[in-house]
């Protein structure tokens, strides 16, 4: 949680989903064009619910408690953050004296600590703000996650909110706001990296639809809304990903590890077929494979091309109720959006479904 001395910013590429000029193997990257979508001013995208399996039992409590601090710190984000500052051991202690769950320097605790639980673990407060303690060490961590949050909007530097929130928490306020962005270091990009992957592994919630119920896409279709929710919150990375996860891309996507719009949906169709059906790479050629659906019949788990800037450049997965899932450019997450969304509602579309 120490700051570090910033080098020079990295310019933002705005790109839309990667286009590969291949049919099996990932190579000769070319772009046809970008997705020049508005910024969210919010997190938008990042599941909120948590997988309570995932998290040890005597801490979900107090993560969900504190994850009711505000929207950013949700409790997926607060879960993937313990598990890369302390593996859950509320014992911890760092070379640099960073102690607890939740990592907290000496000095940063004297100005954000607070108390509240007992060290026994009881939901009443014992009169000390002590890191070593997780209730007191889970609120606070919420509580300093939110005012770095108000403090990365305040500099109005773009960009996704919480990606800067991660990398004032690891390299402080001070780095980011001096580089205008998320820092150039290593260890922060790393870090911010690692979280926003990772919260896709402690994010709940259920498939969409019932399995058995066609109108709502049938068992196929459900897996692939659920194939595909479960990396809500995962970087969006050029060229990056595929049938086997989130990947590293290249060119503007060369130092993110995430998926890009084509890959997302060759992902969740693989893994919904139980590896039977794989689409091709590219969403040029996604929008010719599986069987052509007219746009009113759309149901869940079919998949949607977009024609955004003179090709079928853009692809993303319908989940229902007039919504789809994707990964939308570099800078940004994988997300939910609305058809009815302008940007989108009056493009030239096509729908796929593959099983």
């Amino acid at each position: 949680m120490s700051g570090h001395t910033a080098q020079a910013r990295s310019a933002m590429l705005v790109a839309g989903c990667a286009v590969l000029g291949l049919l099996g193997s990932l190579v000769g990257l070319s772009v046809l064009g970008a997705v020049e979508q508005k910024e969210d001013a919010a997190p938008a995208g990042f599941a909120t619910t948590l997988d309570a399996k995932r998290v040890p039992a005597e801490f979900v409590p107090w993560v969900e408690r504190a994850a009711q601090q505000c929207p950013e710190a949700s409790a997926p984000l607060l879960a993937a953050q313990i598990q890369a500052e302390s593996g859950w051991d509320p014992t911890a202690v760092s070379p640099a004296d960073a102690r607890g769950l939740s990592q907290f320097i000496p000095g940063t605790w004297a100005t954000w600590g607070v108390d509240a639980a007992g060290k026994d673990g009881g939901a009443e407060p014992d009169g000390v703000a002590d890191p070593f303690t997780p209730g007191d060490a889970i609120m606070t961590q919420a509580r300093y996650d939110c005012w770095l949050a108000g403090k990365v909007k305040e500099m109005n530097l773009g960009g996704d909110p919480t990606r800067l929130m991660l990398a004032a928490y690891n390299a402080g306020p001070g780095a980011v706001e001096e580089y205008g962005g998320v820092p150039p270091y290593p260890e922060t990009q790393a870090y911010v990296t690692r979280i926003i992957t990772s919260m896709a592994g402690f994010t709940g919630g259920e498939p969409a639809g019932n399995t058995d119920d066609a109108e709502n896409g049938g068992a196929f279709g459900d897996r692939v809304v659920a194939h595909a929710r479960k990396w809500l919150g995962t970087p969006y990375s050029w060229g990056g990903g595929g049938p086997e996860g989130p990947g590293r891309g290249f060119a503007q996507g060369a130092n993110t590890v995430g998926f890009d719009c084509s890959s997302l949906v060759q992902y969740a169709v693989y893994h919904a077929s139980n590896g039977e059906t794989l689409p091709p790479r590219v969403s040029q050629l996604q929008v010719t494979a599986g069987e052509a659906v007219p746009r009113d019949e759309i149901r869940p788990g079919d998949v949607i091309g977009f024609n955004l800037n003179g090709s079928y450049d853009h692809i993303g997965i319908y989940i229902g109720q007039g919504q789809f899932i994707h990964a939308p450019k570099t800078g940004d997450v994988v997300k939910i959006n609305s058809l009815d969304e302008p940007y989108y509602a009056d493009k030239p579309q096509k729908v796929r479904r593959f099983g």
